[in-house]
């Protein structure tokens, strides 16, 4: 069979010749799989300065990539450069890219937690539209340290809050980030995962807990959670200073806070002001009630 060198990832593969079309089979552009080329344009593709290369041949290898592992046939010619720039599926921003990773986990396991091993991992920087290995490490890196995906080698698991991620961002559902703060007992949290945000979900928000597991990093989590979100939810059961502070922070940035205290604390508040009245509650079903009223409202 006739061997060809894929413009895109550099990569000497076999072609299959059909009509207009050479077909690249199993490159890094498409493992697995396969693509076309219309062999009149190759030349063309391949006279593009060295910095056009660098900037557009990663796009198009992850453009090729992606739509092959969701089965779509995939072939190109030199007019669909300009196409394939300007196409919403590109992915603008790191935090974009991180969801293309989580999309791809998702698609190839059946549930969180699930071992996926991406083979060839220097070669597979296409999995987040990068245009090298040091920015899909850097990729990786963020998305363990926000608790979306566990990594051991090349083996990579979604968590709980990944899965919940890619299955709503390939629904084209867009939540907005939402924090909850609340006081370190072990109890309380595990009834409002349970009852209260399911609820805040429904709402249209994607809500997130810092974890008060490691206290050195749980301040510098706390204040980046607050920071990218469009709403805190801050409990003051049992009077935590850090709800308190990062109730502060949000206000501060003009992010709208929903304050709740359970009915035992409700008359012995420490800091009493106009900005804070929380919603007194007895059962996790109460608060949850009174956001999705609150949000829906």
């Amino acid at each position: 069979m006739e061997s060809k060198r894929c413009l895109f990832c550099d990569q000497v593969v076999p072609i299959r010749p059909k009509g207009e079309y050479d077909w690249f089979l199993g490159c890094h552009c498409a493992p697995g799989s396969f693509y076309g080329l219309r062999r009149d344009d190759y030349d063309a593709f391949d006279k593009l300065s060295y910095n056009e290369k660098r900037a557009k041949f990663p796009i198009i290898s992850a453009y090729i990539r992606e739509l092959t592992d969701c089965e779509e046939t995939v072939a190109l010619s030199f007019d669909d450069l300009q196409k394939i720039e300007q196409s919403p599926r590109v992915p603008a921003t790191i935090e974009e890219k991180g969801r293309r990773l989580l999309q791809f986990l998702y698609r190839h396991s059946r549930e969180p937690g699930e071992a996926v091993i991406i083979h060839r991992l220097p070669s597979s920087y296409n999995l987040t539209y990068s245009p090298n290995l040091q920015e899909m490490v850097y990729i990786i890196e963020k998305l363990k340290e926000e608790g979306s995906i566990e990594r051991t080698g090349t083996t990579f698991r979604l968590t709980e809050k990944g899965w919940k991620e890619a299955k709503h961002s390939m629904s084209g559902k867009k939540l907005k980030p939402c924090c909850v703060l609340m006081p370190a007992i072990e109890e309380q949290r595990k009834t409002w995962t349970l009852h209260v945000l399911p609820k805040i979900e429904q709402c249209g928000y994607f809500p997130q807990m810092p974890d008060n597991s490691d206290d050195v990093r749980y301040g510098d989590q706390m204040i980046r959670l607050i920071s990218e979100s469009k709403l805190l939810i801050a409990d003051l059961t049992g009077h935590p200073a850090e709800v308190y502070f990062g109730g502060g922070i949000a206000l501060g940035l003009d992010i709208p806070v929903i304050w709740t205290v359970h009915r035992t604390d409700a008359d012995r508040l420490s800091v009493n002001s106009e900005r804070i009245r929380p919603f007194v509650w007895e059962e996790p079903d109460e608060v949850a009630a009174m956001v999705q009223q609150r949000l829906n409202g």
